[in-house]
């Protein structure tokens, strides 16, 4: 039986699995030693299950235990990689190179560190929304330290050649960091393979709980170090210091352990209904798919209604259907999205766009309702809109 609202914003976050919370929760009333605690079963308790997550994080991507720093989410997880690289390898270089299209995390970091005597090159994407590869080969120079190119974009779900950045990067051995937030969880991501150095990602975008994130920091080929930018009482090899939320690491793991059960199969699942989904839209006319094309997330759908806005598709559906015009942290602006003016679409459309970003809950009866829903608020805008009414 359908029921309403129906979620459709899982690029936001994500239900936390009945079966995560059920592993958790032992480790809120039972198991609540410290982690650091080494002198009674309290903090062996929680030590050892801190390091099975870590087994079980490290294995979703193709790392190993040692190899994961538990974080608050991919937000600090970001900050610490381009900080700590920035800050360690000064003596080595101070240039990095990013995309125009990063998640905020990336680019306000880049930013502030632009501020502070680094150098930042800011590539361009293409209308694909890929990243240009000769373009990214020709901006390095001696001083670079770091590459920071996420693997799949946020608002559109765009998948950049990170293979093709990791092997760059090794041939000029530079450093390769990549926000793979949107990615990890959701296609296979093998961090020795794409030749990643770093890489950040976080719980709560697959179906784990909110407040933990993690930093794959690679211990050879290349072999990576960071300056600390959290320190006190040592843990975590003094990379990150702080009482470490053991429940949240816990569902982390069973989160990611799931995942590798599932993620093939709710790939196909997903990506059959996002297709459908994307088929029933483009039967509108002036409907445009960004990214359509490109090799993209199986469960995203960046959509532009042309003569239109997105915040007057969105309160007319936030009632029924949860939507959202982009990123989650830049959801209250009324600008265009700068992910999608760096792939050239006109600001008119831009400011015309809805994500729809299906998950593990998305049912395939949800789909034709929403195809339904979106198709009569759709009409009903736009033959009241004088835009729509006087165009050639």
């Amino acid at each position: 039986m359908l029921r309403l609202p129906i979620y459709l914003d899982h690029c936001a976050t994500t239900a936390c699995d009945e079966r995560v919370v059920a592993e958790m929760l032992p480790y809120f009333t039972r198991y609540y030693g410290n982690a650091s605690s080494r002198n009674h079963a309290f903090g062996w308790k929680a030590q050892a299950a801190v390091e099975e997550a870590q087994q079980r994080v490290a294995a979703l991507i193709g790392a190993e235990p040692g190899e994961i720093i538990f974080t608050s989410g991919a937000t600090e997880s970001c900050n610490l990689a381009l900080r700590g690289i920035s800050t360690l390898y000064a003596g080595t270089g101070n240039h990095i190179i990013t995309a125009k299209t990063e998640h905020k995390a990336v680019l306000d970091t880049c930013k502030d560190l632009e501020r502070n005597g680094m150098e930042i090159t800011w590539l361009d994407v293409g209308p694909n929304g890929q990243v240009d590869l000769q373009e990214l080969r020709s901006a390095i120079k001696p001083a670079t330290i770091l590459i920071a190119i996420m693997w799949a974009n946020n608002e559109t779900g765009v998948v950049m050649p990170v293979h093709e950045i990791g092997d760059i990067a090794r041939e000029h051995q530079v450093l390769f960091f990549s926000d793979a937030t949107q990615a990890a969880g959701k296609l296979p991501v093998d961090v020795k393979a794409a030749g990643l150095g770093i890489m950040a990602f976080s719980s709560h975008k697959l179906y784990g709980p909110k407040g933990t994130g993690a930093l794959y920091i690679s211990r050879r080929h290349p072999r990576v170090k960071l300056a600390a930018q959290i320190t006190g009482g040592g843990q975590q090899n003094n990379i990150r210091s702080g009482t470490l939320n053991v429940p949240g690491i816990v569902g982390f793991g069973k989160a990611a352990a799931i995942c590798r059960e599932v993620m093939s199969d709710e790939a196909v699942r997903l990506g059959a209904l996002r297709n459908k989904l994307e088929e029933g839209l483009l039967q509108l006319p002036e409907v445009y798919i960004n990214g359509y094309g490109s090799e993209r997330l199986p469960h995203v759908c960046n959509a532009s209604f042309g003569y239109l806005s997105s915040n007057e598709i969105l309160s007319a559906l936030n009632k029924d259907i949860a939507l959202s015009s982009g990123s989650a942290c830049t959801s209250g602006s009324l600008d265009p999205s700068y992910v999608l003016k760096a792939m050239q679409v006109p600001d008119l459309l831009a400011r015309a766009t809805v994500r729809f970003s299906l998950g593990r809950q998305t049912t395939g009866e949800e789909i034709p309702l929403v195809i339904r829903q979106v198709t009569h608020t759709i009409e009903a805008l736009r033959n009241s809109s004088p835009a729509w009414l006087l165009r050639d």
